[in-house]
């Protein structure tokens, strides 16, 4: 049984699909986050496929540190491996989480290793 808390996220996440779209030339960066974990992937809309992802689940991201500093991580290695595939501009889909904490992290870290929201 979904909690109030899980169903307003997935209204507030309907709201955002309904105005951002990936494309080829502007992918859609979406942002999921579990209690433990942060996972972001790079998606074309049109095609439905996945372009580049990252987790905190790879071994090439270090353990330690908040969850903060991990989903820094996170956004430093989507934005290198969207880099390495050509993609400099992508659009910010948050997937009805609040933009503070680990998101936001995520969203700077991606912006400092080169990527255009």
């Amino acid at each position: 049984m979904a909690t109030k808390k899980d169903i307003r996220r997935t209204k507030i996440k309907y709201r955002i699909r309904h105005k951002v779209s990936g494309s080829a030339e502007m992918p859609r960066l979406s942002v999921f986050r579990s209690n433990k974990e942060m996972y972001a992937q790079v998606i074309d809309d049109t095609k439905g496929v996945t372009l580049a992802a990252a987790s905190t689940l790879e071994k090439s991201v270090e353990k330690g540190g908040t969850k903060s500093e991990m989903a820094a991580k996170v956004g430093k290695l989507v934005a290198e491996r969207c880099l390495a595939a050509g993609i400099n501009t992508v659009v910010f889909d948050r997937n009805g989480y609040l933009y503070h904490g680990r998101v936001k992290s995520l969203a700077d870290a991606a912006r400092e290793g080169g990527l255009k929201f």
